[in-house]
C-alpha cells in the first residue's frame, strides 16, 4: 500500500465526508419515500407530491452514484459493460493526454506568444541587476565548476589533453603558420625593439669582456709572433669590435640592422614557401614536442588548470568569481536599459522553445504516455479519484436534489392532466 502524504490524507478524510453527506441525502430521500407511500393510501393529496418526489431523487440519487462509482470501478463488482473507466482505459487517457498536450500547449505559435508576454528577458535583467541575486548565481555556477571538476578522472582528462595537445602540435605543419607570424611581425615592425635589446646586450658585453676578446686574439696568434705585437693586434681588435657594437647599437639604420631585417624577411617567406625551409621546421617540430620537459609540461596542464579552477571557485574574492560577478551585473544592466539586447534575447529564447517543440514535441508527449502506461491501474484510479472525487461527490447530491424537483414538476403535471 502505498504511503500517502498529510495532504493526502487530508484529501482522503474530506473524500469520505462527502461520501458520506452524499449517502445521507439518499438516504433521506429513501425514509421520506418510505414514510411517504405508508401514508399515501388515505392521507391527505400532498403526500403523493411527497412520495413522488422523494422517489425520483432516489432515482437520481442511484443514477449519478452508478455514474460516478463507474469512473474508477465496478459498481458492485458487477462486470458491468463501460465501468470501471480508468482503470481500463488508462493507457488510452493517457495517450489522448499526450496528444491533447502536444497540440494545444507544445505547437510553436502557442510557445512563442507565451514567451513573448511573459517578456523573459526583462525579468531576468531585473533579477540579475540585484547585487545578491548575480552573487547568488556566481555562487552556484562556481558549485557546477568545483562538482564537475571533482568528478573528472585526472588520469583520463589528462590522457585526454595530451592526445589532443600532442595530436595538434604534430599534424600541423609549423612552418606556413610561423612564416605569417613572423611576416606580420615584420610588417608591423614589432621586432625592432628585440633587436634593440640583443643589440645592447652585444655591445654590454663586448665592453665587459676585454680579457675574453685579448685570450682569444693570443691564442689564435702564431707562435713565432712576439707577445707586444699579440698584445697590440688583440687591443685593436678589441678597439674595432667595440666601436662596431656600438655603432649597431646606435645607428637604427646601421647595414648590419638592414641586413638583420633582410634575413628575416627571407626567412619568413621561405618559412611559407620553400620545403627545405618548412621540412627543417618540422624537424623541430618533432625535436621539440618530443622532449622529456615539454611531455613533462603537457601532462601537467591539466592538474595546474583543476587546482587553478578549484582554487578560484572556492575563493569568493578570487579574480574568477569577481569577473563573473560583475559580467552578471553588467549584462543585467544591460537588458534593463537596452531594448534591442532585450529583443535579441527574447529572440533566442523563442527560437529555442520553438526549436524544441518542433522537433522534439513526439518525444514530450511519449514522456506523457510512457508514464502513464507505467501506472498500476488500481493504484492510478485511487490517486484521482483522490484528488477529483470530493468534487464528484457534489454530482450525486445534485442528482439526488434535482430528481427530487424533476419528480415533483412530473406528478403535478400529471396530477393537472388528469
Amino acid at each position: 500500500m502505498e504511503q500517502l502524504t498529510a495532504a493526502d490524507q487530508l484529501k482522503r478524510r474530506g473524500l469520505r465526508r462527502m461520501k458520506l453527506v452524499a449517502t445521507g441525502f439518499f438516504a433521506a430521500a429513501t425514509v421520506v419515500f418510505v414514510v411517504a407511500l405508508l401514508f399515501e393510501e388515505g392521507g391527505p393529496a400532498w403526500v403523493g407530491y411527497v412520495r413522488a418526489a422523494a422517489e425520483a431523487g432516489m432515482v437520481g440519487a442511484l443514477a449519478d452514484w452508478f455514474a460516478v462509482t463507474a469512473l474508477f470501478r465496478r459498481p458492485l463488482g458487477l462486470p458491468i459493460p463501460h465501468t470501471a473507466i480508468i482503470p481500463t482505459r488508462k493507457d488510452a487517457f493517457g495517450d489522448a493526454l499526450g496528444s491533447f498536450v502536444g497540440q494545444n500547449f507544445l505547437s510553436e505559435a502557442v510557445v512563442r506568444d507565451k514567451l513573448r508576454r511573459v517578456e523573459v528577458a526583462r525579468r531576468l535583467g531585473e533579477w540579475l541587476v540585484r547585487p545578491e541575486n548575480a552573487e547568488r548565481v556566481t555562487s552556484e555556477l562556481a558549485n557546477v565548476v568545483r562538482g564537475a571538476v571533482t568528478v573528472l578522472r585526472d588520469e583520463d582528462v589528462q590522457a585526454v589533453v595530451e592526445h589532443a595537445i600532442a595530436r595538434r602540435l604534430v599534424d600541423r605543419p609549423w612552418g606556413p603558420p610561423l612564416g605569417r607570424l613572423l611576416g606580420q611581425v615584420l610588417a608591423d615592425g614589432a621586432h625592432h625593439k628585440l633587436v634593440d635589446l640583443v643589440c645592447d646586450r652585444a655591445y654590454d658585453w663586448v665592453r665587459d669582456n676585454y680579457d675574453k676578446v685579448m685570450s682569444v686574439v693570443t691564442q689564435r696568434a702564431p707562435t713565432w709572433s712576439p707577445k707586444f705585437v699579440d698584445s697590440l693586434l688583440g687591443d685593436k681588435v678589441y678597439t674595432e669590435l667595440l666601436n662596431f657594437a656600438w655603432a649597431v647599437k646606435t645607428d637604427v639604420n646601421h647595414p648590419m640592422r638592414l641586413a638583420v631585417d633582410q634575413f628575416l624577411i627571407e626567412f619568413a617567406e621561405d618559412l611559407r614557401t620553400d620545403p627545405a625551409t618548412m621540412q627543417r621546421a618540422d624537424q623541430v617540430k618533432q625535436q621539440v614536442v618530443g622532449h622529456p620537459d615539454v611531455q613533462r609540461l603537457i601532462g601537467s596542464a591539466w592538474g595546474t588548470a583543476k587546482k587553478m579552477l578549484l582554487d578560484a571557485a572556492e575563493d569568493p574574492s578570487s579574480e574568477l568569481r569577481r569577473r563573473v560577478r560583475e559580467g552578471l551585473l553588467s549584462f543585467g544592466r544591460r537588458l534593463v536599459g537596452d531594448e534591442s539586447m532585450r529583443a535579441k534575447v527574447d529572440g533566442w529564447v523563442e527560437g529555442a522553445a520553438a526549436y524544441v517543440v518542433t522537433h522534439y514535441r513526439d518525444e514530450i508527449t511519449t514522456l506523457i504516455t510512457d508514464t502513464v502506461e507505467r501506472w498500476d491501474a488500481e493504484e492510478t484510479s485511487r490517486k484521482i479519484e483522490l484528488q477529483v472525487g470530493r468534487d464528484l461527490q457534489f454530482i450525486r447530491i445534485n442528482g439526488t436534489v434535482v430528481g427530487a424537483l424533476a419528480g415533483l414538476l412530473i406528478y403535478t403535471v400529471g396530477q393537472l392532466v388528469v
